[in-house]
């Protein structure tokens, strides 16, 4: 019997999901292009940024959550 060349429907070889690949921020520079991308993701799925800026919008959130936590925790009177 031969073997049968299936699809890996977006599995890697291992078996995991992988997601797509893209730069977002050319992506977002068309507009056609940047409605197909929120409207990938709100169907359930996601895009892997492989930009050159790619860790920044990260390290921008992780500055805004630290600032957001600092915030509450004085508010609330537990600052530590």
């Amino acid at each position: 019997m031969s073997e049968r060349n299936k699809p890996h429907n977006g599995r890697g070889v291992d078996g995991s999901h992988r997601v797509r690949a893209e730069d977002v921020d050319d992506l977002m520079t068309d507009p056609k292009d940047a409605d197909y991308l929120r409207d990938d993701v709100r169907h359930g799925g996601a895009v892997a940024d492989t930009g050159a800026t790619a860790g920044a919008l990260g390290e921008r959130i992780e500055k805004l959550v630290e600032e957001n936590r600092e915030n509450v925790n004085r508010l609330s009177g537990t600052d530590r």
